[in-house]
């Protein structure tokens, strides 16, 4: 053995890419699996409740004021009772089909905007790109959740104003993130022949361009409609999101504080309803962006 040759040892028997690295990857992608299947199964019954559940479960507004603040398991209500009586099961139940609305609906609306600027921005380029970029820069100059809160504060609260408000203002990562994906497709090969051939440029942003950054997109899309959830709940506690009439996680959770000390079902089950959500939607956008980059499980 020469003196520069390094021994496999008995910690290392087959190196950094040999079967030890295989038997490591198999493993972390049999725990991404695990997390996926369980993750997506509970967002599989989050929409599946916010599509059929209100057909399942009694009214959400009705008032028994006999069985106000009924702890969970007492008769006829699962999850037990409010301040007023009303069914917390039953508010949950609608509560899931607001943040899924708003959710999908605002994240899709902040795809469209991000994608149009980020793409036309880094395979225009010149002014267009630098103009772009500045609004970029302005818009990430103010919190989000602040610009959304002085802007319903202006228009009034409303479903469709929350949705309208978050998906305007979410736009930025997509439109960053696309434009540095687009710059390095700009120059490849098949973009080069495309114009040589005379293709317009929309139609090379369209059918070129576009497919080849669907994994990002996919991932921010993904993220995001859990960063949208949770920004309807806050504007909701605060009595600015949806209107109070309509039961969602974010009222409920703000109703349910001033009773933590007597009874704790009325925040803790909303709350973990939003905690559980979020973080599956996390979980399965991780698990998307592995998809999309398999380099993930080599490192």
């Amino acid at each position: 053995m020469s003196s520069t040759q390094i021994p496999l040892t008995a910690t290392d028997p087959a190196g950094p890419t040999g079967p030890a690295s295989g038997a490591k990857g198999a493993a972390r992608r049999g725990r991404a699996d695990i997390t996926l299947v369980l993750s997506t199964g509970f967002l599989a019954l989050v929409v599946l409740l916010a599509l059929i559940g209100p057909l399942l479960v009694g009214d959400p507004d009705e008032q028994n004021l006999l069985q106000r603040l009924a702890p969970p398991g007492a008769a006829g209500h699962l999850l037990g009772t409010d301040q007023l009586g009303r069914d917390v099961l039953a508010r949950l139940v609608v509560g899931s089909r607001v943040s899924v609305l708003v959710g999908i609906t605002a994240a899709l609306l902040s795809s469209v905007i991000g994608s149009v600027i980020g793409i036309v921005a880094g395979y225009t380029g010149g002014w267009t790109d630098r103009v772009l970029m500045r609004l970029t820069d302005v818009q990430l100059a103010f919190p989000t959740l602040l610009l959304a809160l002085a802007v319903i504060g202006f228009v009034g609260p409303g479903l469709w104003n929350v949705i309208l408000v978050l998906g305007i203002t979410g736009w930025v990562s997509y439109a960053r993130v696309l434009r540095s994906e687009v710059i390095s497709l700009r120059t490849r090969e098949f973009v080069e022949a495309a114009r040589v051939m005379g293709v317009p440029g929309h139609r090379i942003m369209v059918r070129h361009m576009l497919p080849n950054v669907t994994g990002p997109l996919v991932t921010i899309l993904t993220l995001q409609v859990g960063t949208v959830i949770l920004a309807e709940a806050a504007l909701s506690f605060l009595g600015l999101g949806v209107p109070s009439s309509i039961a969602t996680w974010g009222s409920m959770l703000s109703d349910g504080q001033l009773y933590m000390g007597t009874a704790w079902w009325l925040a803790v089950l909303p709350g973990s309803a939003l905690l559980l959500t979020v973080l599956s939607i996390n979980v399965a956008g991780d698990a998307v962006r592995d998809r999309w980059d398999p380099r993930t499980y080599t490192s």
